[in-house]
């Protein structure tokens, strides 16, 4: 009898397991604008089957056959639920529409794909919407994407009025900031006042911090990814605002029939134009384009194509002009083969070009940087427990470090032109997720990294193969003794690099609400900002890996916990990580870097570590949402003499970087009060910023100079502030064609003089030492009005 049993118990089995399994696949759009939408939720109710909604809103879910209820559900919006009878593959797309039930109380919602996802082993990762973006007070009323990153825990920048972003104690070179996969060299209009990307197109916002994927690479320390809105497919709409000093519209609707639809969105600054009613001849402006269209060819393809031009002109009477800006233009297909496997293809220009004249000395530099990007990725959902990612990538880089130029004839400038320099880097990935138990949830991905350095240019070479040597009789660092020079033809290789970058997530729920993550990432980058001031500017260059420069190589190891409480009314947040890169780049006392042609005489090499604890704390919804974020870190740096010998930097002892952080604070939040009235509020605390202050003087021969402390070992005053804002509609109806709204701003609620920099100088009236602190912003009040019609 238990023969039979056991017989009849493995055929049970056999048949179950041989089962034949059929996939329902589609997208997923929002009802109201055609747009997809991304992370929503796709199950089969009853069973352990689901998925989300990829960045494209394509699903893919494989169950036995038979009959079941398809559930598909996103935050805010009703659930769609539909019979299915699963006999054969089968494709369903849906619109969702927003829940608009009367409530008795305003009741916000924050994004579902914001809130800490629990079972995901993708950690160190944030989500922002572009309404989350736009109900964060900003400075001079106009809203800002990289001010508002700024404010989650692990990401700081180097105060008011500077370039870019720091991530976990990384530079802002190690940043890959991609805008439809384009990549974006310098992300800050107006030095850093304002970025470069304009909330109205913005879709959404991804920004990892460590346990990076696989498909990118490039960057040790974070990417920025932001996706632009797609276009009303059904409606034409414009958006804009109306500020102080500058103003936006946006313009989408729908193309080809509703098969298609475009978005176009133009801003501009204009303080300048009231200096220049005032009398005054100086000029600083900036302005960009944005452009989206998409066209639906059948349910299987689609085609994309996007574009990004933006310009910033900077004036000081005829003394000084410098432009700069960023230009992208990207052509996008995605394609579905089967039920199971998702495509997408990018064909990506970019550039970033500056230009500065300088007319009392009669100068005139022009410089860019061009790329064109050629990447494949694919999406195949082997079963509900399995989906693979894999792709290839290659990027062919031109780097113009510029042509420096006389403006006139009675200029003291002689004409240069440095030399361009050119390089491939190739990709090709793969990764994997999958869900090995209920509780068990593990993404493996590996990544193979290609750099090619070419030539078409002269490479010089030294003595002893030292670009830097050490004088020891002067006790600094000098150039190397040049002894020729190696002409290498346009297409020949100069020196090659390849590495292999391991990539591992892992998730454990210890139950439905909370789970623990652990990940590691390992990131070549091969690219380096050159730039010794504290601060990145447009007149930064960037140079490629080569013979005397090796590519940076980073190792972060990074454990999470997440826990949801309430239902999800609150969620934690807590992460620890270390982080470690290689081949740091840094620079020898008094280096020259601008039209510098042999850059490798001008610095050394080093590592560089960073470890930290991280914590946000959300209130998901309710009239009152927002979160607190506080990170505890160290950033250092350390720099040995090397091949050229000598003491090194700081005497070769580990120093704070200049995006070291001990204490970052931020709490930000926002009030419901009524339909028409809503607050916004958000605080900011940040320790000091590392510098090097002067410790005495000497004199020689009447001439009084400075002697430095130690590289770094001093600290500006803790930077802090409170910002205010209140958002009134005076008609909030939901089916009115016209919606405007105020926003009444303060920045810097109680006027402190936070420290840009502090400078050490003499009195000559006096002849008594002075520190003179500056400072960019006091308290700043702006209104704004937006509307969309």
């Amino acid at each position: 009898m238990k023969t039979k049993l056991s017989v009849c118990f493995l055929l049970l089995t056999a048949l179950m397991y041989s089962q034949e399994k059929f996939s329902v696949s589609g997208t997923v759009k929002d009802f109201a604008n055609g747009e997809t939408v991304f992370g929503a939720s796709v199950y089969l109710e009853g069973t352990s089957n689901g998925t989300v909604t990829n960045a494209y809103g394509f699903y893919s879910l494989s169950a036995p056959e038979g009959s079941y209820k398809l559930v598909i559900s996103y935050l805010g919006y009703t659930t769609i639920t539909k019979d299915i009878d699963l006999n054969k593959n089968q494709n369903y797309s849906f619109e969702l529409e927003e829940d608009n039930m009367a409530l008795d109380e305003v009741v916000i919602t924050a994004e579902e794909s914001e809130k800490a996802n629990i079972r995901d082993p993708q950690m160190s990762v944030s989500v922002i919407k572009s309404s989350t973006i736009k109900a964060i007070p900003a400075v001079l009323g106009e809203v800002d994407l990289v001010k508002s990153i700024q404010l989650l825990p692990g990401v700081t920048n180097n105060g008011e009025g500077s370039n870019g972003f720091n991530v976990r104690g990384g530079a802002t070179d190690q940043n890959l900031v991609l805008l439809d996969e384009a990549i974006i060299f310098n992300e800050s209009h107006l030095f850093g006042f304002f970025s470069v990307f304009n909330a109205d197109v913005v879709k959404d916002v991804k920004l990892y911090k460590g346990n990076i994927p696989s498909n990118y690479g490039g960057r040790v320390s974070s990417v920025l990814d932001i996706r632009q809105k797609e276009g009303n497919s059904k409606d034409f709409n414009l958006t804009g605002g109306i500020g102080l000093i500058s103003s936006r519209l946006a313009a989408e609707g729908p193309l080809f029939k509703s098969k298609g639809s475009f978005i176009v969105a133009g801003r501009s600054s204009y303080a300048h134009l009231f200096l220049q009613a005032a009398g005054q001849e100086n000029t600083a402006y900036f302005y960009d384009i944005n452009a989206k269209g998409n066209y639906e060819i059948n349910n299987n393809n689609k085609l994309f194509i996007s574009g990004y031009f933006g310009r910033d002109i900077l004036q000081f009477s005829d003394s000084f002009e410098n432009s700069y800006g960023n230009t992208s233009l990207n052509l996008r297909w995605n394609h579905v083969f089967n039920d199971k496997l998702f495509s997408n293809l990018s064909l990506i220009y970019s550039m970033y070009n500056y230009k500065l004249t300088l007319g009392f000395i009669g100068l005139d530099w022009d410089s860019d940087i061009k790329n064109f990007n050629a990447k494949y990725d694919f999406k195949y959902y082997l079963n509900n427990k399995t989906t693979i990612d894999f792709g290839v990538s290659g990027i062919n880089y031109n780097f113009n470090p510029g042509e420096v130029k006389p403006t006139d004839e009675n200029s003291a400038i002689n004409e240069n032109i440095l030399d361009e320099k050119r390089a491939f880097e190739g990709g090709i990935y793969v990764n994997a997720e999958h869900k090995f138990s209920d509780r068990l949830n593990v993404q493996a991905g590996l990544r193979f990294s290609y750099f090619n350095r070419l030539g078409g240019q002269p490479m010089s070479t030294y003595e002893n193969n030292q670009p830097v040597v050490y004088n020891e009789s002067l006790g600094i660092y000098q150039e190397g003794i040049k002894t020729g020079e190696i002409d290498y033809s346009r297409g020949e290789s100069i020196k090659t690099f390849s590495n292999f970058e391991p990539r591992l997530g892992l998730a454990y729920e210890l139950s439905e609400s909370s789970s623990f993550k652990l990940g590691y990432s390992r990131i070549a980058q091969y690219l380096h900002l050159l730039s010794n001031t504290a601060n990145a500017t447009p007149l930064d260059v960037w140079t490629p890996s080569g013979e005397f420069i090796d590519p940076q190589m980073a190792n972060q190891y990074s454990a999470g916990y997440f826990k949801e409480l309430k239902n999800g009314l609150f969620s934690i947040e807590t992460e620890v990580y270390y982080k470690t890169v290689d081949n740091r780049i840094d620079y020898i006392d008094g280096s020259s870097l601008i039209a510098q042609n042999n850059i490798e005489t001008q610095i050394l090499t080093g590592e560089s570590r960073a470890y930290g604890w991280e914590l946000l704390f959300r209130k998901n919804r309710g009239r009152f949402t927002g979160w607190f974020a506080y990170t505890l870190s160290k950033s250092e740096q350390n720099t040995p003499g090397g091949n050229a010998n000598g003491p090194g930097i700081n005497n070769g002892e580990w120093y704070s970087t200049a995006y070291d952080r001990t204490h970052d604070v931020s709490v930000t939040g926002t009030y419901q009060l009524t339909d028409k009235w809503s607050f916004s509020s958000n605080f900011v605390f940040q320790t000091g910023r590392p510098t090097t202050y002067p410790v005495g003087q000497y004199e020689y021969e009447g001439l009084s100079s400075p002697v430095y402390d130690s590289r770094n070992s001093n600290r500006l005053p803790a930077y802090n502030r409170l910002d205010l804002a209140a958002t009134f509609k005076p008609n909030n109806k939901p089916d009115a064609r016209w919606k405007g709204e105020w926003v009444f701003s303060i920045y810097n609620v109680y006027d402190r003089k936070n420290a840009a920099s502090i400078s050490f100088g003499q009195n000559l009236e006096t002849g008594v030492n002075e520190a003179t602190r500056t400072a960019i912003f006091g308290i700043v009040p702006s209104v704004t009005y937006n509307f969309k019609f």
